[in-house]
């Protein structure tokens, strides 16, 4: 398999644009992390609501793997990996609210928009991805 180097096959926009996006992933991951290894009366209301039940330990280990998969999301050789582990947890989020019946287009498609952000993002900033899943015109 050949490897493209950065600057093949895309713009420089393209490529900033995908960071952008990327970045702002990775802010709003990393703080939906954060929250959850503090027993925020907030979280454990709406872990409680979901049908979680209100489990600190439960909580913070769903934090730690939003953060460990959002790291390696960020870095770029495990990027890919990061991906792929977050849209099965975006899935899951996914999953929750149609059981929950949540509203579709502001809770239950949330995880669906955020898995567009980081596919998206990836696909703008990596060129071997590109190469992997290109679009025809």
């Amino acid at each position: 398999m050949t490897v493209i180097t950065e600057n093949a096959s895309a713009s420089n926009p393209a490529r900033w644009v995908g960071r952008i996006l990327s970045g702002l992933v990775i802010l709003f991951l990393m703080v939906d992390g954060a929250i959850k290894l503090v027993p925020w009366p907030i979280v454990t209301e709406t872990m409680d609501r979901m049908g979680y039940g209100s489990s600190d330990t439960l909580m913070r280990g769903l934090g730690l793997i939003t953060i460990v998969c959002t790291v390696l999301y960020a870095i770029p050789p495990t990027s890919i990996l990061g991906a792929i582990l977050l849209t099965g947890y975006l899935g899951g989020a996914i999953a929750s609210h149609v059981r929950i019946d949540s509203p579709l287009f502001s809770h239950t498609l949330f995880g669906l928009y955020l898995g567009l952000m980081i596919w998206g993002g990836l696909w703008l900033r990596d060129p071997n991805l590109r190469r992997l899943i290109p679009f025809r015109r």
